[in-house]
């Protein structure tokens, strides 16, 4: 048997209606760097879907250019960026936020949540304090959605963020990478709630059926002025920009950015089910596309020839905790072929 890949949501390449398109525009002659008629099909779909008509839309190339072009772009030399300790910026992304001179500031949050009143005591605190001249200031207030451990944020738990950093005067920046996922297993929170409740935030592609390129929302765009040339800069701008509009006009034609998603959350609640029945040990009760699983450290030896997984953080002297991610493309076949081995 083949070995199984589980181990992220970016392993194929793109939806068929992508390929399909790109294949079709192939031979046209469109001009660069977005200013073509897909990339602004793409931002009129997209504020549509948002309800933000006033929206600022651009396409990067991927979420790590994006999460450091966005946060250099909004923040002020003297200032940081808040984000939980387990956030991506703040563990997965090399320190590419602080490579361009802003610190991340993190908090405590719980199954890889921020909140809102840990949020407000952290911000209240840093202005209290007599000493802050000499500290980094708090000026951006980072999430994502779905998190690092596949929780989600309810409706409310947006609001009283959003709420807290209006409090405070202080922007909400969402990371989208997995959007897709999120939106498809919390039918409440829809993408117009997400543009009501945070400032800037970004619809993943890569890891959501596209083959790379993560679209930017500025629901307030004096927040990013010259985000054009600051992307530029930051070596996140295409010069076939077409490529990333055509992907993104694909993905929000005929609602195929939402099926996409459903795929993978169908597949991981299939999943979560099998793996209940044999009895596997949870880590996390997740709802989205990536499932947490505590394993012994003996048997992963044996998974590992297998199945390729992630190994997500230490449990105990003996066990692991790791994690499968159900993707777009993920077959019920390929599930069951996972669950056999366990």
């Amino acid at each position: 048997m083949a070995v199984l890949h589980f181990e992220s949501d970016y392993m194929e390449g793109a939806a068929p209606q992508i390929i399909q398109r790109l294949m079709n525009i192939n031979l046209e002659k469109n001009p660069g760097y977005g200013t073509d008629v897909y990339c602004e099909s793409a931002k009129e779909k997209i504020r549509l879907a948002c309800k933000c008509p006033e929206a600022d839309v651009h396409f990067l190339v991927g979420g790590t250019q994006t999460n450091e072009t966005v946060i250099a772009a909004i923040l002020k030399p003297w200032q940081g960026v808040v984000s939980l300790d387990t956030g991506h910026i703040a563990l997965h992304e090399a320190g590419a936020v602080e490579y361009t001179g802003h610190k991340v500031l993190t908090v405590k949050g719980k199954d890889g949540k921020m909140d809102a009143a840990v949020l407000d005591a952290y911000l209240s605190a840093f202005e209290k304090d007599s000493t802050k001249n000499h500290m980094v200031e708090p000026g951006l207030v980072y999430i994502s959605y779905p998190t690092e451990y596949g929780t989600l944020y309810t409706k409310n738990e947006l609001k009283c963020i959003h709420n807290v950093c209006t409090k405070h005067g202080i922007p909400l920046y969402m990371d989208g990478a997995r959007m897709a996922y999120g939106l498809a297993a919390q039918k409440d929170v829809k993408l117009s709630d997400i543009a009501k409740y945070c400032d800037v935030f970004y619809i993943g592609g890569t890891k959501c059926g596209a083959f790379l390129g993560e679209a930017v929302v500025c629901t307030k765009p004096e927040l990013l002025p010259h985000f054009f040339t600051q992307i530029k800069q930051h070596g996140a701008l295409m010069a076939k920009g077409w490529l990333l509009g055509i992907q993104f006009d694909t993905l929000f034609t005929d609602n195929l950015y939402f099926k996409l998603g459903q795929n993978a959350i169908d597949m991981a609640e299939y999943m979560k089910a099998e793996m209940k029945k044999k009895g596997v040990q949870f880590f996390i009760d997740s709802i989205t596309n990536q499932q947490f699983f505590v394993m012994e450290n003996t048997k992963l030896k044996v998974l590992s020839k297998k199945a390729v997984y992630s190994e997500w953080e230490k449990f105990d002297d003996t066990h692991t905790v790791i994690r499968f991610a159900t993707s777009w493309a993920t077959t019920k076949a390929d599930v069951d072929k996972l669950v056999a081995l366990m």
